[in-house]
């Protein structure tokens, strides 16, 4: 089954519109929309004091910043049953069909839609999370499958995989991932033992949010978190101060986008296209 989201639905029109109408008139007095979606259960841990600088400075230059603290929220992380409560098939659980189905029927959660609300609004999505495991929190992974449904993050007018990486739902709008690692950084170097920082994510700055559209920013990392004086905390707040001061003017990561004709039939690059390269360099320009 294919579905196609309402035109009709509140998030898919109503927020959507809201948020459109908004970003043009925030944008016109240089204003802009934030989200900072962040998991950690300890109030003192690093990654809450950078959303509290992050706040505080995006804040102070006239920005709005919206939050979604999942530990604070007690979010289900679980994507299940629960998130399709009127079913479009009863006798098996097919999740992209139910997503598609509950979004575009206005059967999803009162916790996603309100999630997605906030996502369409925002000109920039900060994810900020330390990294467990080579990865992010499994509450944020859970935040990420609820709330990007078919018909939204991916799926786009109902047509599967034809408008991904680059043109997806979440177009128009910045994304940064910000993570702590208790590594030090030498760990995440090009030749480090954990292997190089930008490629262990890659599956979230090009996977999660470039897939659905979304222009994603270099990554800021702190390393060595569990090593910290109090003067290199300073000094981590002080950078961060420094990054989100341009973070609206500096330039995305340059990520191939699927239809920009380097991908011929979608899938696969070129063979004259970064001829020799393979892995996941092959798929950024430059």
């Amino acid at each position: 089954m294919t579905t196609t989201p309402n035109r009709d639905h509140p998030v898919a029109t109503g927020a959507a519109a809201a948020a459109a109408s908004a970003s043009t008139a925030a944008s016109a007095a240089g204003r802009k929309t934030v989200l900072i979606v962040h998991a950690h259960p300890e109030p003192t841990s690093l990654t809450r004091t950078l959303v509290g600088v992050a706040a505080e400075t995006l804040g102070s230059a006239g920005h709005a910043v919206l939050q979604s603290d999942l530990y604070a929220m007690g979010w289900r992380a679980v994507y299940g049953e629960a998130d399709f409560p009127v079913r479009a098939d009863a006798t098996r659980l097919n999740f992209v069909r139910e997503s598609g189905h509950a979004f575009e029927h206005g059967h999803q959660p009162a916790d996603v839609v309100e999630e997605q609300r906030k996502l369409l609004a925002a000109d920039l999505v900060i994810l900020q999370f330390p990294l467990w495991w080579f990865g992010m929190p499994a509450i944020m992974k859970g935040w990420i499958d609820r709330v990007w449904a078919y018909g939204l993050a991916y799926g786009r007018h109902g047509q599967g995989n034809r408008f991904r990486y680059g043109e997806g739902g979440l177009a128009g709008r910045r994304a940064m991932v910000s993570v702590t690692t208790g590594g030090p950084a030498v760990d995440y170097s090009p030749r480090g033992i954990n292997g190089p920082i930008d490629q262990l994510l890659f599956p979230i700055t090009h996977g999660t949010l470039f897939y659905p559209g979304m222009s994603v920013l270099k990554t800021h990392a702190v390393h060595g978190v569990g090593r910290m004086t109090a003067e290199d905390v300073e000094a981590a707040k002080a950078a961060w101060r420094l990054r989100l001061a341009d973070v609206f003017d500096e330039a995305p990561i340059a990520f191939r986008p699927q239809n920009g004709g380097d991908y011929p039939d979608g899938h696969q690059l070129r063979d004259d296209v970064a001829p020799g390269r393979v892995g996941f360099e092959a798929h950024i320009a430059g």
